[in-house]
């Protein structure tokens, strides 16, 4: 990881999740609504002033995990097959190009940055992800809204695996010095055995037993992965439902916080 934080405002890293903006049952079909939703909070919150500096990363989906679920590709099996790595790829890049369509759309200059042009894990699928931040951090000097994914990186020993979008988050959250962290998904947050949202996580052994894997397809690691990854950061995160992602933006408490 590439330290970019000298000389800036800290800014607000949030993610989409690609059970927000996709139907994750259905093979490359958006959630339009959701989606729309979630573009007009952004919108919003950057034109009202809420937001000075945004980095946005969405998940895979339908689109991403379609396609790596069926290459048997995933953030611990990979692949040297370059037709599973180009399908995994151009999917994501369809998605992206819908997310910011719909950004620019409403006025957001949102511009692309694809992790596979850029990061990679030198010690195979166990070791660190590299993921230079230089290009992220320019594009928000210069006043745009860098937008990445979830995607293939290449992985020495391993061909191409999947780097999820949560290990995307805290990358880009530890490296750029994010104040705040929100991952937005379809649940109202980090929910306990009864269903109930968990309104604060210090220590992952306190809520280990209430974590499941997801119920639909998803080579990421679900609920429990988040949690593991955003318990490694300085900054406070936020997991909330789309319902939240107003208050989010405006700097309020919204669903779990994680610290």
């Amino acid at each position: 990881m590439t330290d970019a934080r000298a000389g800036s405002d800290p800014p607000v890293v949030l993610k989409l999740g690609g059970s927000l903006i996709t139907k994750k049952d259905r093979p490359e079909t958006l959630d339009e609504a959701s989606l729309d939703a979630a573009c007009d909070a952004v919108a919003d919150a950057l034109a009202a002033g809420d937001i000075d500096r945004l980095v946005v990363v969405h998940g895979g989906g339908s689109f991403g995990h379609h396609h790596a679920s069926e290459h048997g590709v995933s953030t611990t099996e990979g692949t040297r097959d370059a037709e599973a790595v180009a399908a995994i790829h151009g999917a994501m890049k369809r998605l992206n190009a819908r997310v910011l369509e719909r950004l620019r759309e409403r006025g957001v200059p949102a511009v692309p940055v694809h992790p596979l042009s850029l990061a990679a894990r030198a010690d195979g699928a166990d070791g660190d992800l590299d993921l230079p931040l230089g290009s992220t951090a320019t594009l928000l000097g210069e006043g745009f809204v860098p937008v990445l994914h979830g995607d293939g990186v290449a992985t020495a020993g391993d061909g191409v695996t999947v780097v999820s979008g949560d290990e995307l988050v805290v990358e880009l959250a530890t490296g750029l010095g994010a104040r705040r962290v929100g991952v937005c998904s379809t649940v109202p947050g980090v929910l306990d055995s009864d269903g109930e949202v968990i309104r604060e996580i210090d220590a992952f052994a306190a809520v280990a037993d209430a974590l499941g894997a997801s119920d639909a397809t998803d080579v990421s690691g679900g609920m429990a992965a988040k949690v593991r990854e955003l318990l490694g950061l300085d900054a406070p995160a936020y997991v909330f439902g789309g319902e939240d992602l107003v208050p989010f933006l405006r700097g309020e408490d919204a669903g779990t916080r994680i610290d």
